[in-house]
């Protein structure tokens, strides 16, 4: 690789702004050129990506299961350093919208544990599931968790790298599988400066057309801050959350590169191992 493969620019208000909630108090990370890479599991991230062709990649900094504070990572100089864009995925187990305290406050401390580790490691962004609550409960008050997690957090001076909130694929429930949902968090949290990552397995499974989704997605949130880019096993509304190659799934590749082509946002592919070299090669070649 040769030359800077991106450009950072912070405290850059957001242009144009998100419609939806307060005026934002906490400035986005912009991110030029598009960069193309991939989600990586494995401890040496830079060697991944140089075999797979990648110009950003994801991790998790610890296990996706686990409570446990992340520690810092081997390669973290290197990465702040590098010309390699990276992001960074928060554990699965993080759900902000509970209603459970055993499970809301410890995913509140692990979120901003993440968010500096993050900063660690350069990361233009820590990506965080919208979570769900649970059936029989109001929605309203998940939504309110968000709202109120932002602002303590505000009020104790932001976070170490912005919050991109992703949509997820299944649950009645959820804060962000939907839409509609999606446009309801968004008037409580998008005046902090959340950030968006569009998953197009998700928004597929979870029963959004992938066809102008990405003028949908702006017109709730005003913003894309990255993409997942990623196949579905499952068929459309199925609620199932199983990843495929570009080629090998039920949604057309065609109608993935449009997606990726239309948000001009960097594009992590979170798809098996083996065919992401591929599934890289064929956006770059699609976005020519």
């Amino acid at each position: 690789m040769t030359g800077p493969l991106y450009l950072r620019v912070r405290d850059v208000p957001a242009a144009p702004p998100a419609p939806r909630g307060p005026s934002p108090t906490v400035p986005p990370t912009i991110l030029t050129p598009m960069l193309i890479g991939a989600h990586v599991r494995e401890d040496d991230p830079i060697a991944t990506a140089a075999e797979r062709g990648a110009e950003i990649v994801q991790v998790f900094l610890a296990d996706p299961q686990s409570w446990k504070k992340p520690a810092t990572h081997p390669q973290a100089e290197q990465l702040r350093a590098g010309e390699l864009g990276v992001v960074v995925h928060s554990p699965y187990v993080v759900n902000l919208a509970s209603l459970n305290n055993r499970i809301r406050i410890p995913s509140r401390k692990l979120v901003v544990q993440h968010a500096e580790a993050a900063a660690e490691v350069g990361a233009i962004g820590l990506v965080v599931h919208g979570g769900h609550v649970t059936q029989g409960e109001d929605a309203a008050a998940g939504v309110d968790n968000w709202r109120k997690f932002f602002e303590r957090q505000a009020d104790a001076g932001g976070f170490a790298v912005p919050i991109l909130i992703e949509n997820t694929a299944g649950g009645d429930n959820a804060m962000a599988r939907r839409f509609d949902a999606l446009a309801r968090l968004w008037d409580a949290v998008g005046g902090f400066g959340a950030g968006f990552c569009l998953d197009t397995c998700h928004a597929h499974a979870g029963g959004e057309e992938l066809v102008g989704v990405v003028d949908r997605a702006k017109a709730i949130t005003g913003r894309i801050d990255l993409v997942h880019l990623n196949n579905s096993r499952d068929g459309f509304d199925s609620a199932r959350d199983r990843h495929a190659n570009i080629d090998s799934g039920t949604i057309e590749p065609d109608v993935l590169a449009a997606v990726c082509a239309a948000a001009g946002a960097p594009v992590v592919v979170e798809t098996p191992a083996e065919g992401q070299r591929a599934d890289i090669a064929f956006l770059r070649g699609a976005l020519r």
